[in-house]
């Protein structure tokens, strides 16, 4: 396919979003089965126009003074990806299927050099408008720039798997992509991508296959090295999901002590189990929901600690799912503060004395965040919230320049990928007294 085809299909999988409300990944699903002729170069770059509108549907539509498919794609072009003017007119020339050309109206918007200064904080931040005041409380005069740094591409991030292989060892296997330690995480590799390369095929990668590599955000990674946990504790993962921090949990204690991961949503589980397995994480347990029965009653005050990685609206994940904040209504959240004082009672219950309870979010609002610890707290005066610096000490020697990066509040420590160059994640650490 020619560039402009690829454009005029991407404006074709947009619409198809748009009107039907769907997530992208499905539209552009059915777009590929559709279409058969597209070879897998043609649909990444498909999927990358696709995504860089969604990422900047709000500027781009402000830029051009429309909301149409075409006007957001032509708007991202020009604010995402920097092309000129006249760039977009030869890619945009109506010949061998690519879209008509800017009429004047289109082509005076795209002369612009950027969006103008009185902007609103939401449409140069990329983000709905219901959220601005959620986003002022957090960040105040900051928040567009916060914003735009959760509009951009998230590069590729990977955890070591420190019981099979050090950090070395598996940035050499993977030297062919150009994987670079992270800032940050003592076992975190990271592999750029410009804005329209395509993933690497990471799972057909023998380290990946070998089990010395998992897939995983370093503010995630981080999450889990912030609960603290250590060598012989028993540890409970109480929203476990696919099993990311479990893994994580697993390395930390050095397949030593009792992890237990359970999850409300028995398919969240699935992956689960091949990924223990693939990992050579020995010391997991997995407990499978069976109706209303309660799983952990035999660990009530017999735990060290209780990771709650809470289902939240997932606004520090926007980089990776940028069509998700556009669906994002504010009756879900809502639902998601309910199920977060569901999972902190629930793990009330099983810390003893002593014992930690880490509280996660990939949520930068603070409904979601410090106003569900301090709540908490009000009604569990026994726990206390370990202060930062603390927490930050499991980072060892980056602890400093770590805390200096984060935004620290009384409740715990936000990342965000201005504030550290990774997924937005919130973390609270109490501790039972």
């Amino acid at each position: 396919m020619t560039p402009g085809a690829r454009l005029s299909a991407a404006i074709e999988v947009l619409t198809d979003i748009q009107h039907r409300r769907r997530p992208a990944s499905e539209a552009l699903k059915d777009w590929g089965l559709a279409h058969r002729f597209a070879g897998s170069g043609d649909r990444a770059a498909i999927g990358g126009l696709v995504f860089d509108a969604l990422r900047r549907r709000s500027s781009a539509a402000y830029l051009m003074g429309a909301s149409t498919p075409r006007a957001i794609l032509f708007g991202a072009l020009r604010l995402e990806r920097g092309m000129s003017a006249d760039s977009i007119a030869r890619l945009a020339d109506g010949v061998r299927h690519a879209p008509p050309p800017p009429d004047h109206a289109e082509a005076d918007a795209l002369a612009a050099t950027g969006l103008s200064d009185d902007a609103p904080a939401h449409v140069r931040g990329d983000y709905p408008e219901w959220l601005d005041p959620y986003f002022a409380a957090v960040f105040g005069e900051e928040r567009a720039d916060e914003g735009t740094a959760l509009s951009r591409r998230a590069p590729v991030d990977l955890r070591v798997n420190t019981l099979k292989a050090d950090r070395n060892t598996a940035a050499a296997a993977l030297a062919h992509l150009g994987a670079a330690p992270t800032p940050w995480s003592p076992a975190g590799l990271r592999i750029a991508l410009s804005a329209d390369a395509k993933s690497p095929p990471l799972h057909a990668e023998p380290s990946f296959i070998d089990g010395l590599i998992e897939v995983q955000d370093e503010g995630s990674q981080l999450a889990a090295q912030l609960s603290g946990a250590r060598p012989g504790e028993t540890v409970v993962d109480l929203c476990a999901g696919g099993g990311g921090k479990t893994l994580a949990l697993a390395a930390l204690t050095a397949n030593s002590g009792r992890i237990v991961a359970t999850d409300a949503d028995i398919r969240r589980l699935a992956p689960i189990h091949a990924r223990i397995a693939r990992a050579g994480a020995g010391n997991v347990e997995v407990r499978t929901p069976r109706g209303e029965a309660e799983l952990l009653d035999d660990l009530a005050e017999a735990v060290d600690l209780v990771l709650i990685d809470a289902p939240c609206t997932g606004i520090g994940a926007w980089r990776r799912n940028p069509d998700a904040k556009w669906r994002v209504r504010p009756g879900a959240l809502e639902q998601r503060i309910r199920a977060q004082d569901a999972a902190l009672e629930r793990a009330a219950r099983l810390v003893r004395g002593g014992g930690r309870i880490a509280y996660i979010t990939c949520s930068l609002l603070d409904e979601e965040n410090g106003a569900r610890v301090r709540a908490f707290r009000r009604r569990h005066p026994e726990f206390a919230v370990v202060p930062a610096d603390a927490v930050a000490g499991s980072l060892g020697a980056g602890a400093t320049r770590f805390l200096a990066a984060v935004k620290v509040s009384a409740e715990g420590l936000l990342m965000t990928p201005r504030r550290t160059g990774t997924d937005g994640f919130f973390v609270s650490v109490m501790r039972r007294t």
